[in-house]
């Protein structure tokens, strides 16, 4: 039989009513100024300010506390070329064959194409991995909401990066098969998404974008 679940009492810190919407509207500020950076400087980053923001997206909430993800933290030269050599093989087949017209239109404000140089250019990348189950001594251990769980860690990588003074770019080459074999993960995992960290490159542009409304994104019931 499992376990009994054993609890411990919950570390919670509530806040008086005014500085509880002080500090959510001094959060909304401070990820309203988060943009998607395709131009990185090559500017060194501590390896520790990328570990804690790891150890941050690690508190996420996942299915049946499973933590389904492992997150790969690449800052080696050769390893980012070899990345960014398949990848780009990979876009370039997407842009010119695999992409439809309506994908390539949705895509053309923002100035992208298949050259991803800030694969090399930028200190670090992080390969998020999902794992649909784990290898244990008894045999495979099914995890649950695996996309689900992935995805709201993600969301955690991304504001703790933002909020340590990091720009980032999401990256999601497609097929990303090749990840997992150029960074020798197991047959468990596949492959979230790629995180781009660093600084932006001086003189760095971002499309003049606009973000929805309120009104638009809320229903009050």
């Amino acid at each position: 039989m499992p376990a009994e679940p054993k609890f411990i009492p919950l570390q919670f810190h509530e806040y008086p009513p005014d500085e509880m919407l002080l500090r959510s509207r001094e959060f909304h500020a401070e990820m309203e100024r988060r943009r998607t950076v395709r131009e990185f400087a090559d500017r060194p980053v501590p390896e520790e300010i990328l570990r804690n923001a790891i150890k941050t997206a690690g508190t996420a909430p996942s299915g049946a506390h499973k933590q389904p993800w492992t997150f790969i933290l690449v800052g080696d030269p050769a390893a980012k070329a070899r990345i960014r050599q398949a990848a780009e093989a990979e876009e370039k087949e997407s842009y010119e064959r695999r992409m439809p017209k309506e994908w390539l239109d949705a895509l053309a404000p923002l100035g992208t194409d298949w050259r991803k140089p800030f694969l090399t250019i930028c200190p670090w990348l992080i390969v998020v991995m999902a794992q649909s189950y784990a290898a244990t001594p008894r045999g495979l251990a099914k995890h649950y909401y695996v996309q689900e769980s992935v995805g709201i860690a993600t969301g955690f990588l991304l504001a703790a990066l933002h909020h340590a003074g990091l720009a980032t770019l999401t990256h999601t080459p497609s097929p990303m098969g090749f990840l997992r074999d150029i960074l020798g993960r197991p047959e468990e995992e596949r492959v979230f998404l790629l995180v781009a960290a660093g600084y932006p490159a001086a003189g760095c542009e971002v499309p003049n974008l606009a973000r929805k409304p309120l009104e638009r994104i809320l229903v009050v019931r």
